[in-house]
């Protein structure tokens, strides 16, 4: 997968169904600009594979507040390292 441009985030939707798919899509098109989505089968087992793009520096207002109240939240703590992000660091991770 090639690197996006500054600003713009690849993100990859897996679902059980195109539907359950489309859903996660729209709430992303709703915090950001986002160019139009492609969707796949996911595999052998079944489910939807969606592709979209969206672009971080074209923020809704919802997403707006809430990157710039994590911005300001990460400067403050990053001269004492307790920094934490969105709280899931190594979530998901196996």
């Amino acid at each position: 997968m090639q690197t996006p441009s500054d600003g713009l985030a690849a993100v990859r939707i897996v679902a059980a169904s195109p539907e359950v798919a489309r859903r996660v899509a729209e709430v992303l098109r709703h915090c950001f600009a986002a160019a139009e989505q492609r969707s796949y089968p996911a595999g052998p087992d079944g489910g939807t594979l969606l592709d979209l793009t969206v672009d971080t520096t074209r923020a809704a207002e919802p997403a707006r507040s809430w990157l710039e109240t994590s911005q300001s939240g990460r400067r403050a703590a990053d001269g004492d390292g307790t920094a934490s992000g969105n709280g899931s660091s190594g979530a998901g991770a196996e």
